[in-house]
Protein backbone atom coordinates (compact mmCIF):
# COMPACT_ATOMS: atom_id res chain seq x y z
CA UNK A 1 0.00 0.00 0.00
CA UNK A 2 2.73 2.45 0.48
CA UNK A 3 4.43 1.98 -2.75
CA UNK A 4 1.04 1.51 -4.97
CA UNK A 5 -1.37 3.81 -3.15
CA UNK A 6 -0.95 6.73 -5.35
CA UNK A 7 -1.54 4.87 -8.29
CA UNK A 8 -4.22 2.55 -6.91
CA UNK A 9 -6.06 5.41 -5.33
CA UNK A 10 -7.45 7.05 -8.52
CA UNK A 11 -9.31 3.58 -9.85
CA UNK A 12 -10.60 2.52 -6.79
CA UNK A 13 -11.79 5.84 -6.26
CA UNK A 14 -14.22 5.62 -9.35
CA UNK A 15 -14.71 2.20 -8.26
CA UNK A 16 -16.14 3.65 -4.96
CA UNK A 17 -17.91 6.46 -6.11
CA UNK A 18 -18.94 5.46 -9.23
CA UNK A 19 -20.17 1.37 -9.07
CA UNK A 20 -19.97 1.03 -5.63
CA UNK A 21 -23.02 3.45 -5.05
CA UNK A 22 -25.07 2.47 -8.28
CA UNK A 23 -24.93 -1.10 -6.92
CA UNK A 24 -25.65 0.12 -3.57
CA UNK A 25 -28.20 2.49 -4.25
CA UNK A 26 -29.68 0.03 -6.99
CA UNK A 27 -29.79 -3.18 -5.20
CA UNK A 28 -31.54 -1.13 -2.17
CA UNK A 29 -34.57 -0.61 -4.69
CA UNK A 30 -34.61 -3.84 -5.93
CA UNK A 31 -34.83 -5.13 -2.29
CA UNK A 32 -37.43 -2.99 -0.88
CA UNK A 33 -39.31 -2.16 -4.52
CA UNK A 34 -41.26 -5.69 -4.61
CA UNK A 35 -44.88 -4.76 -5.09
CA UNK A 36 -43.79 -1.20 -4.66
CA UNK A 37 -42.34 -0.14 -7.88
CA UNK A 38 -43.78 -0.98 -11.89
CA UNK A 39 -42.33 -4.45 -12.70
CA UNK A 40 -40.42 -2.45 -15.80
CA UNK A 41 -39.19 -0.38 -13.10
CA UNK A 42 -38.15 -2.70 -10.94
CA UNK A 43 -36.02 -4.91 -13.41
CA UNK A 44 -34.25 -1.77 -14.44
CA UNK A 45 -33.49 -1.14 -10.92
CA UNK A 46 -31.08 -5.37 -11.26
CA UNK A 47 -29.74 -4.34 -14.72
CA UNK A 48 -28.29 -0.93 -13.09
CA UNK A 49 -26.74 -3.11 -10.36
CA UNK A 50 -25.14 -5.59 -12.64
CA UNK A 51 -23.69 -2.18 -14.93
CA UNK A 52 -22.74 -1.31 -11.67
CA UNK A 53 -20.70 -4.80 -10.83
CA UNK A 54 -19.23 -4.90 -14.26
CA UNK A 55 -18.30 -1.19 -13.82
CA UNK A 56 -16.79 -2.08 -10.68
CA UNK A 57 -14.55 -4.80 -11.89
CA UNK A 58 -13.21 -3.25 -14.79
CA UNK A 59 -11.71 -0.35 -12.29
CA UNK A 60 -10.57 -3.18 -9.54
CA UNK A 61 -9.21 -5.27 -12.60
CA UNK A 62 -6.93 -2.15 -13.87
CA UNK A 63 -5.64 -1.73 -10.50
CA UNK A 64 -4.39 -5.26 -10.42
CA UNK A 65 -3.52 -5.52 -13.74
CA UNK A 66 -1.12 -2.09 -13.08
CA UNK A 67 1.06 -4.59 -10.92
CA UNK A 68 0.99 -7.10 -12.73
CA UNK A 69 2.56 -4.56 -16.22
CA UNK A 70 3.01 -1.05 -14.38
CA UNK A 71 2.49 1.61 -16.73
CA UNK A 72 1.34 5.61 -16.47
CA UNK A 73 3.85 6.16 -13.75
CA UNK A 74 7.20 7.68 -12.36
CA UNK A 75 9.12 7.12 -9.35
CA UNK A 76 9.22 9.97 -6.72
CA UNK A 77 12.75 9.94 -6.00
CA UNK A 78 11.94 11.97 -2.25
CA UNK A 79 9.82 9.62 -1.43
CA UNK A 80 10.52 6.40 -3.31
CA UNK A 81 7.35 5.43 -4.14
CA UNK A 82 5.00 4.97 -6.86
CA UNK A 83 3.09 8.43 -8.48
CA UNK A 84 0.55 8.06 -11.25
CA UNK A 85 1.30 10.36 -14.40
CA UNK A 86 -1.43 8.89 -16.68
CA UNK A 87 -4.85 7.80 -15.55
CA UNK A 88 -5.78 7.22 -19.57
CA UNK A 89 -2.64 4.44 -19.46
CA UNK A 90 -3.43 2.16 -16.32
CA UNK A 91 -7.35 2.58 -17.70
CA UNK A 92 -6.54 1.16 -21.20
CA UNK A 93 -3.63 -0.98 -21.17
CA UNK A 94 -3.91 -4.15 -22.87
CA UNK A 95 -2.97 -6.41 -19.68
CA UNK A 96 -6.40 -4.13 -18.03
CA UNK A 97 -8.71 -5.02 -21.09
CA UNK A 98 -7.45 -8.50 -21.67
CA UNK A 99 -8.11 -9.58 -17.80
CA UNK A 100 -11.10 -7.91 -17.87
CA UNK A 101 -12.70 -9.62 -20.62
CA UNK A 102 -11.21 -13.16 -19.36
CA UNK A 103 -12.74 -12.29 -15.88
CA UNK A 104 -16.30 -11.06 -17.02
CA UNK A 105 -16.92 -14.19 -19.34
CA UNK A 106 -15.51 -16.37 -16.46
CA UNK A 107 -18.61 -14.08 -14.34
CA UNK A 108 -20.95 -15.13 -16.89
CA UNK A 109 -19.99 -18.80 -17.03
CA UNK A 110 -20.00 -18.77 -13.19
CA UNK A 111 -23.71 -17.10 -12.74
CA UNK A 112 -25.19 -19.34 -15.81
CA UNK A 113 -24.09 -22.53 -13.66
CA UNK A 114 -25.52 -21.12 -10.39
CA UNK A 115 -28.73 -20.48 -12.49
CA UNK A 116 -28.30 -24.43 -13.63
CA UNK A 117 -27.55 -25.48 -9.93
CA UNK A 118 -30.82 -23.91 -8.67
CA UNK A 119 -32.98 -25.04 -10.76
CA UNK A 120 -31.76 -28.62 -10.94
CA UNK A 121 -32.38 -28.65 -7.32
CA UNK A 122 -36.07 -27.35 -7.78
CA UNK A 123 -36.82 -29.95 -11.02
CA UNK A 124 -35.10 -32.91 -9.39
CA UNK A 125 -38.36 -32.51 -7.14
CA UNK A 126 -40.59 -30.95 -9.74
CA UNK A 127 -40.61 -27.69 -7.61
CA UNK A 128 -41.81 -24.04 -9.62
CA UNK A 129 -41.33 -26.39 -12.64
CA UNK A 130 -42.07 -23.63 -15.14
CA UNK A 131 -39.97 -20.64 -13.92
CA UNK A 132 -37.21 -23.30 -13.11
CA UNK A 133 -37.58 -24.96 -17.23
CA UNK A 134 -36.80 -21.77 -18.36
CA UNK A 135 -34.13 -20.50 -15.90
CA UNK A 136 -32.32 -24.01 -16.42
CA UNK A 137 -32.25 -23.63 -20.19
CA UNK A 138 -31.22 -19.87 -19.89
CA UNK A 139 -28.58 -21.20 -17.56
CA UNK A 140 -27.22 -23.85 -19.51
CA UNK A 141 -27.20 -21.19 -22.96
CA UNK A 142 -24.84 -19.29 -20.63
CA UNK A 143 -22.62 -21.50 -19.36
CA UNK A 144 -21.77 -22.86 -23.22
CA UNK A 145 -21.22 -19.62 -24.36
CA UNK A 146 -19.64 -18.07 -21.81
CA UNK A 147 -17.38 -21.18 -21.65
CA UNK A 148 -16.37 -20.42 -25.52
CA UNK A 149 -15.48 -16.83 -24.66
CA UNK A 150 -13.35 -17.98 -21.62
CA UNK A 151 -11.76 -19.93 -23.61
CA UNK A 152 -10.74 -17.61 -26.26
CA UNK A 153 -10.05 -14.57 -23.59
CA UNK A 154 -8.34 -16.50 -21.70
CA UNK A 155 -5.96 -17.40 -25.02
CA UNK A 156 -5.75 -13.64 -25.82
CA UNK A 157 -4.40 -12.87 -22.18
CA UNK A 158 -2.00 -15.79 -21.92
CA UNK A 159 -0.38 -14.39 -25.14
CA UNK A 160 0.16 -10.79 -23.52
CA UNK A 161 1.65 -12.93 -20.61
CA UNK A 162 3.96 -14.36 -22.06
CA UNK A 163 5.11 -11.20 -23.75
CA UNK A 164 5.20 -9.44 -20.07
CA UNK A 165 5.92 -12.20 -17.42
CA UNK A 166 7.28 -15.11 -19.78
CA UNK A 167 8.56 -16.95 -15.80
CA UNK A 168 4.84 -17.18 -15.15
CA UNK A 169 4.01 -18.80 -18.58
CA UNK A 170 7.57 -21.01 -18.30
CA UNK A 171 6.23 -22.10 -14.54
CA UNK A 172 2.74 -22.79 -15.59
CA UNK A 173 3.75 -25.48 -17.79
CA UNK A 174 7.33 -26.29 -15.84
CA UNK A 175 9.03 -26.06 -18.87
CA UNK A 176 12.53 -25.73 -17.41
CA UNK A 177 14.63 -25.03 -20.63
CA UNK A 178 13.90 -23.38 -23.50
CA UNK A 179 12.43 -25.38 -26.55
CA UNK A 180 11.66 -24.85 -30.00
CA UNK A 181 8.65 -25.87 -30.59
CA UNK A 182 7.64 -25.84 -27.21
CA UNK A 183 5.68 -28.87 -25.61
CA UNK A 184 2.23 -28.35 -23.59
CA UNK A 185 2.13 -30.31 -20.51
CA UNK A 186 -0.60 -32.81 -19.67
CA UNK A 187 0.91 -33.87 -16.26
CA UNK A 188 4.53 -33.17 -14.78
CA UNK A 189 6.61 -34.22 -11.55
CA UNK A 190 9.51 -32.38 -11.58
CA UNK A 191 12.05 -31.47 -9.12
CA UNK A 192 12.73 -27.66 -8.61
CA UNK A 193 16.38 -27.93 -6.76
CA UNK A 194 17.69 -29.87 -9.68
CA UNK A 195 15.52 -27.79 -12.38
CA UNK A 196 14.11 -30.61 -14.59
CA UNK A 197 10.98 -33.00 -14.88
CA UNK A 198 11.24 -36.60 -13.47
CA UNK A 199 7.91 -37.74 -15.33
CA UNK A 200 6.23 -35.32 -18.53
CA UNK A 201 3.77 -36.21 -20.28
CA UNK A 202 3.09 -33.77 -23.36
CA UNK A 203 1.55 -32.21 -26.78
CA UNK A 204 4.20 -31.20 -28.85
CA UNK A 205 4.25 -27.66 -30.33
CA UNK A 206 1.01 -26.84 -28.50
CA UNK A 207 2.97 -24.51 -25.96
CA UNK A 208 4.23 -22.47 -28.80
CA UNK A 209 0.98 -22.01 -30.96
CA UNK A 210 -0.38 -20.96 -27.23
CA UNK A 211 2.31 -18.22 -26.85
CA UNK A 212 3.10 -16.87 -30.29
CA UNK A 213 0.03 -18.70 -32.99
CA UNK A 214 2.46 -21.04 -34.80
CA UNK A 215 3.51 -24.36 -33.87
CA UNK A 216 7.61 -24.18 -34.22
CA UNK A 217 8.61 -21.03 -32.04
CA UNK A 218 10.74 -21.15 -29.00
CA UNK A 219 9.50 -20.16 -25.72
CA UNK A 220 12.46 -19.67 -23.08
CA UNK A 221 11.96 -22.13 -19.70
CA UNK A 222 12.01 -20.96 -16.51
CA UNK A 223 16.42 -22.13 -15.78
CA UNK A 224 16.64 -19.40 -18.84
CA UNK A 225 14.17 -16.70 -17.96
CA UNK A 226 15.81 -16.93 -14.41
CA UNK A 227 18.97 -16.18 -15.37
CA UNK A 228 17.99 -13.38 -17.73
CA UNK A 229 15.83 -11.79 -15.03
CA UNK A 230 19.14 -11.77 -12.68
CA UNK A 231 21.44 -10.34 -15.12
CA UNK A 232 18.61 -7.30 -15.57
CA UNK A 233 18.07 -6.75 -11.57
CA UNK A 234 20.35 -8.21 -9.69
CA UNK A 235 21.35 -11.45 -7.98
CA UNK A 236 18.18 -13.58 -6.73
CA UNK A 237 15.99 -16.62 -7.50
CA UNK A 238 13.27 -15.24 -9.32
CA UNK A 239 11.29 -18.29 -9.87
CA UNK A 240 7.62 -18.35 -8.19
CA UNK A 241 6.66 -21.70 -6.67
CA UNK A 242 6.45 -23.44 -9.59
CA UNK A 243 4.37 -26.79 -8.21
CA UNK A 244 1.63 -24.20 -7.12
CA UNK A 245 1.67 -22.14 -11.08
CA UNK A 246 1.75 -25.24 -12.49
CA UNK A 247 -1.72 -27.48 -10.65
CA UNK A 248 -3.26 -24.08 -10.41
CA UNK A 249 -3.57 -23.47 -13.85
CA UNK A 250 -4.39 -26.73 -14.52
CA UNK A 251 -7.15 -26.76 -11.97
CA UNK A 252 -8.57 -23.66 -13.41
CA UNK A 253 -8.56 -25.01 -16.80
CA UNK A 254 -9.96 -28.43 -16.11
CA UNK A 255 -12.85 -27.04 -14.15
CA UNK A 256 -13.51 -24.44 -16.67
CA UNK A 257 -13.59 -26.40 -19.34
CA UNK A 258 -15.65 -29.16 -16.88
CA UNK A 259 -18.16 -26.59 -16.74
CA UNK A 260 -18.66 -25.95 -20.10
CA UNK A 261 -18.85 -29.68 -21.40
CA UNK A 262 -21.56 -29.93 -19.13
CA UNK A 263 -23.79 -26.73 -20.05
CA UNK A 264 -23.54 -28.52 -23.59
CA UNK A 265 -24.29 -32.07 -22.32
CA UNK A 266 -27.41 -30.10 -20.63
CA UNK A 267 -28.30 -28.52 -23.43
CA UNK A 268 -28.34 -31.68 -25.70
CA UNK A 269 -30.45 -33.85 -22.70
CA UNK A 270 -32.69 -30.78 -22.56
CA UNK A 271 -33.04 -30.21 -26.35
CA UNK A 272 -36.29 -28.35 -27.88
CA UNK A 273 -39.28 -30.87 -28.53
CA UNK A 274 -38.47 -30.40 -32.53
CA UNK A 275 -35.75 -32.69 -32.07
CA UNK A 276 -37.66 -35.45 -29.76
CA UNK A 277 -39.83 -38.15 -30.67
CA UNK A 278 -43.17 -36.98 -29.80
CA UNK A 279 -43.56 -39.72 -26.78
CA UNK A 280 -40.64 -37.89 -25.34
CA UNK A 281 -42.24 -34.37 -25.55
CA UNK A 282 -43.02 -32.48 -22.63
CA UNK A 283 -45.44 -29.12 -21.61
CA UNK A 284 -43.54 -26.07 -20.70
CA UNK A 285 -44.60 -26.52 -17.00
CA UNK A 286 -43.76 -30.37 -17.05
CA UNK A 287 -40.25 -30.86 -15.87
CA UNK A 288 -37.90 -31.98 -19.15
CA UNK A 289 -37.57 -35.58 -20.02
CA UNK A 290 -33.68 -36.57 -20.57
CA UNK A 291 -33.13 -37.74 -24.06
CA UNK A 292 -30.07 -39.36 -25.23
CA UNK A 293 -31.14 -40.11 -28.86
CA UNK A 294 -34.16 -38.63 -30.34
CA UNK A 295 -36.13 -41.45 -29.24
CA UNK A 296 -34.15 -42.30 -25.95
CA UNK A 297 -34.48 -41.37 -22.98
CA UNK A 298 -31.85 -42.18 -19.98
CA UNK A 299 -33.19 -44.39 -17.19
CA UNK A 300 -34.26 -43.22 -13.49
CA UNK A 301 -30.76 -43.78 -11.78
CA UNK A 302 -28.93 -41.88 -15.26
CA UNK A 303 -31.74 -39.24 -14.73
CA UNK A 304 -31.11 -39.05 -10.51
CA UNK A 305 -27.68 -38.74 -11.26
CA UNK A 306 -28.01 -35.96 -13.95
CA UNK A 307 -30.17 -33.63 -11.76
CA UNK A 308 -26.92 -34.55 -8.87
CA UNK A 309 -23.92 -33.84 -11.18
CA UNK A 310 -26.26 -30.54 -12.69
CA UNK A 311 -26.57 -29.05 -9.54
CA UNK A 312 -22.82 -29.74 -7.89
CA UNK A 313 -22.17 -27.64 -11.13
CA UNK A 314 -22.76 -24.75 -9.58
CA UNK A 315 -19.43 -24.99 -7.68
CA UNK A 316 -17.16 -25.95 -10.70
CA UNK A 317 -16.60 -22.02 -12.32
CA UNK A 318 -16.03 -21.00 -8.39
CA UNK A 319 -13.18 -23.40 -8.17
CA UNK A 320 -11.72 -22.37 -11.53
CA UNK A 321 -11.48 -18.50 -10.73
CA UNK A 322 -10.22 -19.01 -7.28
CA UNK A 323 -7.65 -21.16 -8.77
CA UNK A 324 -6.83 -18.68 -11.85
CA UNK A 325 -6.72 -16.30 -9.11
CA UNK A 326 -4.37 -18.12 -7.19
CA UNK A 327 -2.01 -18.73 -10.44
CA UNK A 328 -2.30 -15.00 -11.60
CA UNK A 329 -1.21 -13.86 -8.03
CA UNK A 330 1.28 -16.14 -6.90
CA UNK A 331 2.73 -16.69 -10.41
CA UNK A 332 3.82 -13.15 -10.28
CA UNK A 333 5.72 -13.82 -7.14
CA UNK A 334 8.66 -12.87 -5.96
CA UNK A 335 7.34 -9.63 -7.59
CA UNK A 336 4.30 -7.68 -5.62
CA UNK A 337 4.98 -5.06 -8.49
CA UNK A 338 6.38 -6.72 -11.26
CA UNK A 339 9.71 -5.32 -12.05
CA UNK A 340 9.41 -2.75 -9.44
Amino acid sequence: SRFVGDVFGAPLAFEALIAFFFESTFIGLWIFGWDRLPARLHLATIWIVSAGTVASAYFILAANSWMQHPVGYAIDEETGRARLTDIGRVLTQNTAVAQFAHTITAAFLTGGAFMVGIAAWHLARRRHTEVMRASLRLGLVTMVAAGLLTAFTGDRLGKIMYEQQPMKMAAAEALWDTEAPAPFSLFAVGDVEQGHNMVAVEVPGLLSFLAHDNFSEAVPGINDTNEALQERYGPGDYRPNVPLAYWSFRWMIGFGMASAALGAAGLWLTRRRLLLDPALRTGEDERPRLALTRGRELGPLLTRWYWRIAFLTLLFPLIANAWGWIFTETGRQPWVVYGL
